[in-house]
């Protein structure tokens, strides 16, 4: 039986990853990932920069809005809008956690 190779990419929540490492984990095309630049929902971290680079926390956002689509059968061209309610919900999530540990209640 041969073993299963995963790739695994390791995240660093203050490092950067360029627009094909973007692509290669979240299965969005290249292509697409810079309408999404133009578009205003994903922003490089210099986009001046002849390569672009992007704050690893937008893995996960990507990710999500991209599955969303998927599961939902939705236009490649909502993706935009998709992403910017995944990134509204994240913000607003950690705005509850951090309201929360003022108050003292506890984090479920």
């Amino acid at each position: 039986m041969a073993a299963e190779r995963d790739d695994a990419l390791w995240l660093d929540a203050g490092g950067q990853v360029s627009l094909v490492e973007l692509s290669e984990c979240s299965g969005i095309p290249v292509a697409t990932l810079r309408e999404l630049v133009d578009y205003g929902a994903l922003a490089p971290a210099d986009p001046l920069a002849v390569e672009w680079t992007f704050s690893a926390e937008c893995v996960v956002s990507v990710r999500t809005a991209a599955r969303v689509c998927q599961d939902l059968e939705l236009e490649a061209r909502t993706l935009a809008l998709v992403l910017s309610y995944v990134e509204r919900i994240h913000d607003l999530e950690v705005q509850v956690r951090l309201l929360r540990a003022q108050v003292g209640v506890p984090d479920r």
